[in-house]
């Protein structure tokens, strides 16, 4: 098993996602970062099995929030690019690869 390595704008994106959550409905926000722990549990223990998507990367999709989580394995890590909405400014995210 690969460790994480977040891109340094991914880590702003998850709170600010949690944080919009939780402006509406705390159980929402709490409910999202399950979800999203248990994607990043995912990826990490099986990044194989996640879907190519773009650029050489992988994701996993959110369940119940239009969210991604875009990644791509590295030799000695697994790097968490973005946490991307599903209808925000598809792809905006390439530049840090």
């Amino acid at each position: 098993m690969k460790p994480l390595e977040y891109h340094p704008e991914s880590r702003p994106e998850s709170r600010d996602a949690i944080d919009w959550y939780w402006n509406r409905s705390r159980s929402a926000a709490l409910d999202f970062a399950d979800e999203l722990r248990a994607a990043l549990a995912h990826l990490r223990n099986t990044p194989q099995t996640c879907p190519p998507y773009l650029h050489g990367t992988r994701r996993v999709i959110l369940k119940r929030y239009p969210f991604s989580v875009v990644f791509r394995e590295r030799l000695y890590d697994i790097q968490v690019i973005a946490v991307a909405h599903a209808k925000r400014r598809p792809g905006y995210w390439a530049k840090r690869l």
